[in-house]
């Protein structure tokens, strides 16, 4: 097979793969369901609230992948959030149960073929890097026999009140001019606050840490931090992209916090099937700048033993 041939079969792969994800992704919001808020919804009673985790190396997957394994954690009703693979599975002593059937993750990096190296070491040009997608298949340790009780215990619901410490912790530590009062929550990215209610505002005061954590969100992407384009007007397509992140990034945060919100009617599941319609590498996009904007916020938490962390290309392949 040429290396022409090679790469467009490889482009085609990773566009198929996008489209799935896509497609899945919009079965979920045309069915009503918010794929990055249900995990707090009915499986809230089987699985722990936690990002997902490899068990094996202990890593937090990142990105699409969160959703994708929170989705297959409802779906099939695990009773945890710690994936492996295969030979991991073996390696730990433990084996997949004959006939359960894996999930897939993806791991999406860029590489520079050796004869592009050449050509632009010859011509003076830049060497033009190639982006890849590749998939992996992970089984949840519910789905494994065999395997060390400390990989297997569940970790037990934690207690909450008004303001949890984790939260208001954390949100101290950014940084960010944060401002409790008034009747509406708002990130002002010219003047650089953020402004939402008191806890006692809401019918259940629970879910003020999501939307506390979605304005600290967006005042993640100001231009001095992880500078994201914030110009979106209200109802524009923009605005609805930045939404989309600010919205599964308060998910990655409440799931790090240990932080179960209520479920929640979203308002902008219209607006976001057009982006996700119109672009099938939205999501993901979304999902990858959502995971940068937790990791930039959790990178403040104070005293965190496993702080989520972008995994390098090596640890993601065994990791994934």
């Amino acid at each position: 097979m040429s290396r022409h041939t090679a790469r467009a079969r490889s482009g085609q792969d990773r566009t198929s793969l996008y489209q799935e994800i896509t497609d899945k992704i919009i079965a979920e919001l045309e069915a009503g369901r918010v794929p990055w808020v249900q995990p707090w919804g009915t499986a809230a009673a089987k699985a722990p609230l936690a990002m997902p985790k490899n068990a094996a190396t202990h890593r937090r997957y990142t990105g699409i992948n969160v959703l994708i394994l929170w989705g297959a954690v409802i779906e099939h009703g695990f009773t945890g959030q710690s994936w492996l693979t295969f030979r991991q599975a073996l390696s730990l002593d433990g084996h997949v149960r004959k006939g359960e059937r894996g999930t897939t993750v993806v791991y999406a990096d860029r590489f520079t073929p050796e004869d592009e190296r050449r050509r632009a070491a010859e011509t003076g040009d830049e060497a033009q890097a190639i982006p890849f997608l590749k998939r992996f298949t992970v089984f949840n340790v519910a789905q494994c026999e065999g395997l060390p009780e400390e990989i297997t215990a569940v970790a037990p619901p934690v207690e909450t009140n008004l303001i949890l410490p984790q939260a208001e912790a954390l949100i101290r530590a950014t940084g960010v001019d944060f401002r409790i009062g008034g009747d509406r929550a708002f990130y002002d990215p010219r003047h650089d606050f953020v402004q939402v209610p008191p806890p006692q505002a809401y019918f259940e005061p629970i879910n003020w840490h999501r939307t506390a954590l979605h304005e600290v969100s967006h005042a993640s992407g100001h231009h001095s931090r992880l500078n994201r384009d914030l110009t979106g007007s209200f109802g524009s397509k923009k605005y609805a992209f930045e939404e989309l992140i600010a919205e599964i990034s308060a998910a990655y945060l409440c799931a790090s916090l240990s932080i179960a919100p209520t479920v929640r009617h979203a308002d902008y599941i219209a607006s976001w099937l057009e982006v996700l319609r119109e672009d099938d590498r939205a999501i993901v996009r979304a999902a990858s700048a959502a995971s940068k904007a937790a990791d930039f916020i959790l990178g403040f938490q104070p005293d965190d033993p496993q702080p989520v962390a972008a995994t390098s290309a090596d640890d993601e392949r065994e990791a994934a």
